[in-house]
């Protein structure tokens, strides 16, 4: 059966299954943290935790028993490039989100290509500068003090006439927030609506 499938004829190697275990465990602990107490933390959304612990895992797999096969550089980038460039065509994916795919997708080329002569003690603080500086930086106030919010607004006539002042100052009034910067996504005549990319400053909770 094994020469049937071109696979090698022994059944289990315990060395290679003991390092593929202690790789994926490695692979997993690190993505986990970013996912689960970064991310999902940080943003509260749970619905692609599924998909980055699944990219996780196919790429983890992947580069691990490609090493074992003689494969062209090109080949090695082009695999990274079609999990770089892979989206969803049903909803937009925001830059947070498209950010964190490519940390996990990069924490699981990592901890799969390494070889011996990368030690243990590097290893782990590659893995744990990625996680540190994704925590880090989404708990500093000043870099998640703005956030993005699509709108539909139907002032056109306001839009038409440029003044930018009065439409920040409209945006505010009729949302509440502290809008800084407008972007228009999208205009619908039928509806004489247009869609707004807005971005407001988040106000500090007071203790």
């Amino acid at each position: 059966m094994s020469e049937i499938l071109g696979l090698h004829p022994s059944m289990i190697d315990y060395q290679d299954f003991a390092k593929l275990g202690s790789r994926l465990f490695l692979d997993l602990f690190f993505t986990g943290i970013v996912v689960l107490w970064v991310y999902v933390r940080r943003y509260g959304r749970t619905e692609f935790v599924f998909t980055y612990f699944m990219f996780n895992v196919v790429t983890f797999t992947l580069c691990f028993l490609l090493r074992k096969v003689p494969i062209e550089l090109g080949f090695a980038l082009g695999l990274f490039a079609v999990f770089g460039i892979l989206r969803y065509r049903t909803e937009a994916i925001r830059t947070p989100d498209l950010t964190y795919l490519f940390v996990v997708i990069g924490i699981a080329i990592l901890n799969a290509v390494v070889n011996k002569k990368v030690s243990l003690g590097e290893v782990l603080l590659v893995n744990g500068a990625i996680v540190g500086l994704a925590a880090f930086l989404e708990s500093v106030p000043a870099l998640r003090h703005e956030k993005r919010q699509l709108v539909i607004y139907d002032n056109l006539e306001l839009l038409r006439s440029g003044d930018k002042q009065a439409l920040l100052a409209d945006l505010n009034k009729r949302t509440g927030l502290d809008v800084k910067r407008v972007h228009v996504e999208r205009f619908d005549l039928l509806r004489d609506t247009a869609r707004l990319s807005i971005v407001y400053v988040e106000r500090q909770e007071r203790p």
